[in-house]
């Protein structure tokens, strides 16, 4: 499964350096190479994405309800329908279960389709009819018209860049991930991707984590960003890691902020103590 790449759009984090296509130096090899710009000891960011960076208009509701309403427009179904019919099955709602990293994208995909069969007979469908839109998901899903950025998150990565800053993204995702990054234009500002769908290991797992902290620079300044509570906020602490809670507010949070824009001057403060 592929997605069109917009290649505006691809460019776009790469303009921050006044280049573009194949010569493009990732942030981090800037960074490393001015040590003007790096500011001392190395600091990451740990980015989520869905809800955080970005999301897919609709979501996985979307997606099915999309489905169905080409196959039959006048249905009636909405996202609230399917809603009640996704709240299991997927690979993050088991957080516990480390899989395996050879699953290849076309059996990931295989393994949702009970998700999807019982979704579309839940709100009605036959099982025989359910099994033959089930196998449109895919697509719909990464439909790349449904797929966007919040409105503050490309100049927040490229702000939070020249601030020296070394973007990570730790997702529980599709295996086409990067790609979506890539459509986004999200790709040139972000060092590594840790994508569950590659590693095996969802958020909150303490692997998630682990695997991150084992790929940076020892002694790094981290923080990790994410709006969700439990995945996020306290899988990394549990990890040791200071979290900022992003478009949502939750007394268990420390640190949060309505938008992203704000970010900097929370995350400024470990350079500062």
């Amino acid at each position: 499964m592929k997605l069109k790449l917009d290649e505006n759009l691809g460019r776009r984090g790469a303009e921050l350096f006044g280049e573009t296509g194949h010569d493009v130096l990732t942030v981090a090899e800037r960074l490393k190479n001015d040590p003007k710009l790096a500011g001392g000891m190395p600091r990451y960011l740990i980015w989520d994405f869905d809800g955080t960076l970005g999301f897919r208009h609709g979501n996985w509701s979307g997606a099915l309800v999309e489905v169905l309403q080409r196959a039959d427009p006048s249905c009636g179904v909405t996202r609230e329908h399917f809603v009640p019919h996704l709240q299991t099955g997927f690979p993050w709602h088991d957080p516990q279960r480390k899989r395996s990293t050879d699953v290849s994208p076309d059996d990931w995909w295989d393994a949702l389709q009970p998700v999807f069969i019982r979704a579309f007979a839940g709100v009605g469908l036959t099982h025989s009819r359910a099994e033959q839109l089930a196998r449109d998901v895919r697509a719909a899903y990464l439909d790349a018209a449904k797929l966007a950025l919040f409105d503050d998150a490309l100049p927040a990565l490229e702000r939070l860049s020249r601030e020296g800053w070394t973007h990570v993204i730790l997702s529980n995702h599709v295996p086409e991930f990067r790609q979506i990054l890539d459509v986004l234009g999200v790709q040139p500002l972000i060092e590594r991707i840790f994508n569950s769908a590659e590693t095996g290991v969802e958020k909150p797992h303490p692997d998630a984590f682990r695997n991150v902290l084992d790929a940076v620079e020892a002694g790094a300044t981290v923080w990790m960003i994410g709006d969700n509570l439990r995945a996020d906020i306290e899988g990394a602490a549990a990890a040791g890691i200071p979290a900022v809670l992003v478009r949502k507010h939750h007394p268990a949070a420390s640190f949060q902020c309505d938008s992203l824009e704000r970010l900097s001057s929370i995350v400024s403060r470990s350079a500062i103590d």
